[in-house]
């Protein structure tokens, strides 16, 4: 029988970013590694690499990065470098974020001008979408064992994990008037567990 126990990062346990270098390519890092999205990076750079946070506050975060105006993952850098090192935190984790995926972006703009028209383009831009479909896909099944510790529990977050699912996947309504609807309701739902 094997005793070696798994460590549970509890608050006490967690790292912190040693310095605002550190913070910024951190987030430099993830940026580089996202095709197409980089929240399955984000997770594994945060909670299982630097240890920055547990997988119940990475989730928590991006629960609050979702409902606010802007890239989930821009705003969860804003909120962590905050965290950390205040204003001069959120800008450091900002520019890790942006800064040189801007000016890859705007390189393979010019590049994709001059050759939009080769199938093999058009073909490699359809893998990516592929791989970046999988990585969400593998991000959400990481880190559905949250569910368990969350204040809807299990059968109810399925529930609306899967109504949200059929209203915008299958039924192809607008995602903003399904999470417009869904959303004051689960959010009642968890207010009234909490109680």
């Amino acid at each position: 029988m094997n005793d070696t126990a798994v460590p549970v990062e509890t608050a006490e346990t967690l790292a912190a970013p040693t310095s605002l270098s550190d913070l910024f390519f951190t987030f430099n890092r993830m940026s580089l590694q996202g095709f197409g999205g980089v929240l399955a990076v984000a997770q594994r750079e945060l909670v299982e690499r630097t240890r920055w946070m547990t997988r119940e506050q990475f989730v928590e975060t991006l629960a609050v990065s979702q409902v606010l105006p802007g890239p989930n993952i821009v705003n969860m850098a804003l909120m962590i470098g905050d965290r950390h090192f205040g204003l001069r935190g959120a800008f450091v984790a900002l520019a890790g974020m942006l800064l040189v995926p801007l000016v890859i972006v705007l390189a393979l703009t010019a590049l994709y001008a001059q050759f939009a028209t080769h199938a093999m383009v058009s073909g490699a831009l359809r893998g990516m979408g592929a791989v970046a479909a999988g990585l969400v896909i593998s991000t959400a099944v990481k880190l559905s064992t949250t569910l368990k510790k969350s204040a809807m529990g299990l059968p109810l977050g399925i529930a609306f994990a899967a109504v949200t699912f059929i209203a915008v996947a299958v039924l192809r309504w607008p995602l903003v008037w399904v999470l417009g609807g869904l959303g004051p309701i689960a959010v009642a739902c968890a207010f009234w567990r909490l109680r």
